[in-house]
C-alpha cells in the first residue's frame, strides 16, 4: 500500500504514526516520469498497513493512496476457424472476362 505526500514533515509523521502502530512503514521519494532532479517530487508511505488506515492518515495530512488498478482480464474469444488447405480464388472453369 502507498500513500503519496508532498511535505516531506508529512510523510514522515505519516510513517512515524503507522509504525507507532504497529504496522511496518518506510518514506521514499516518488519519482515522477523517470526524472533525476528530487527538488519537486512528492514522497511516498510504503506500509503494510490495511487500505482504511493509509487512507485515513492521508486525509489526515494532505495526501493521497495510490492504489493500483486491476487489469482488465482479457475478453473470452471463441477459436478462429481457419482454412485446412488453400482456397481457389477463381472458378476453374472461368476463361477470363466476359466477351462484349
Amino acid at each position: 500500500m502507498r500513500a503519496i505526500f508532498f511535505d516531506d514533515s508529512a510523510a514522515r509523521s505519516a510513517a512515524a504514526r503507522l509504525v507507532a502502530a504497529g504496522y511496518s512503514a518506510e518514506t521514499v521519494r516518488e519519482r515522477l516520469a523517470g526524472e533525476d532532479d528530487e527538488e519537486d517530487h512528492p514522497w511516498a508511505v510504503l506500509s503494510d498497513a490495511p487500505e482504511f488506515v493509509m487512507d485515513m492518515l492521508a486525509d489526515e495530512f494532505d495526501g493521497w493512496l495510490d492504489l493500483e488498478e486491476p487489469a482488465a482480464a482479457a475478453p473470452e474469444l471463441p477459436p478462429l476457424v481457419l482454412p485446412q488447405a488453400p482456397q481457389r480464388v477463381k472458378r476453374p472453369d472461368a476463361q477470363g472476362p466476359p466477351a462484349r
